[in-house]
């Protein structure tokens, strides 16, 4: 994978760097593994306004992703790599030995032909599924479930993988790519390998139509809206002081979200950087 610089013949390609499709090879999705997507435009099911700065964009659909890969026992061929519009890694698209279609989330290195299983006694190589008691220490993975059965949940972006460093009992100690440190459930199953698509950091959209494509609306600031409207807004002249809010009034920056009582806070050993 890699990106390319464009050439600034046009204002719109002066910063745009964007990513080539060699590692692609199969253009037209499974025809079995895909349904349609309806576009939202950020509107909940009573058609109110929920999501602002949302809209438009490419028709899409969606790939059957297999996040649970419970075929244990069951060798698959990686039949080709695609495309999904619905995330930033590349995908590739399973044949199991009893005919069986999936797709997976790509790792880094997987090429077309390549034999891929899960289970517990399959070894621990780029692709394989294993729960995380079987994956040695130090091992780079992704896809990792949060509840054994549950299907994967932490790691699955571009380029992303976390890193089993240690076991304490019944639980694997994994370092996620925030920077957090938690316990979860050896029998949880994991993915071995990082996840492809890596440059994906890289790309630069160049201009807003880029934007409007992927269903991204203009987003206009709290402190230019009146008061009613935003806690950051009116003044005379160009006035932007203040502590930065959301729309509800909350702090905007260093404000912790999260649930002081959440029952999950326990496994977190170390909490992310900021």
């Amino acid at each position: 994978m890699a990106v390319r610089k464009l050439k600034p013949t046009t204002p719109g390609q002066r910063h745009k760097v964007i990513g080539v499709f060699d590692d692609i090879t199969k253009r037209t999705p499974e025809k079995s593994l895909t349904v349609g997507k309806r576009s939202t435009g950020g509107r909940n099911n009573e058609g109110h306004l929920t999501a602002r700065y949302r809209g438009g964009g490419h028709r899409r659909k969606l790939r059957l992703i297999d996040f649970k890969r419970n075929k244990d026992g069951v060798p698959a061929v990686v039949k080709a790599i695609e495309y999904d519009p619905n995330r930033s890694a590349r995908i590739a698209l399973l044949y199991y030995a009893d005919g069986y279609k999936a797709y997976i989330i790509a790792p880094n290195g997987l090429e077309v032909g390549a034999t891929i299983e899960s289970g517990e006694n399959v070894a621990p190589e780029v692709g394989n599924a294993l729960p995380l008691n079987k994956i040695p220490v130090g091992t780079l993975i992704h896809n990792i479930e949060l509840r054994p059965g549950q299907g994967a949940a932490m790691a699955r972006a571009a380029g992303t993988f976390a890193q089993l460093t240690s076991r304490e009992g019944n639980y694997a100690i994994i370092k996620l790519p925030s920077g957090e440190t938690r316990k979860v459930l050896a029998t949880c199953k994991a993915t071995v390998g990082v996840v492809g698509n890596s440059d994906h950091a890289l790309e630069q959209s160049g201009k807003a139509g880029r934007s409007r494509w992927l269903g991204r609306r203009p987003h206009n600031r709290g402190v230019v809206m009146n008061p009613v409207d935003h806690p950051m807004g009116g003044g005379e002249g160009r006035q932007s002081g203040g502590h930065p809010r959301n729309r509800n009034g909350l702090y905007a920056k260093g404000l912790k979200t999260r649930a002081p009582k959440k029952q999950s806070s326990k496994y977190i050993i170390e909490r992310r950087k900021k």
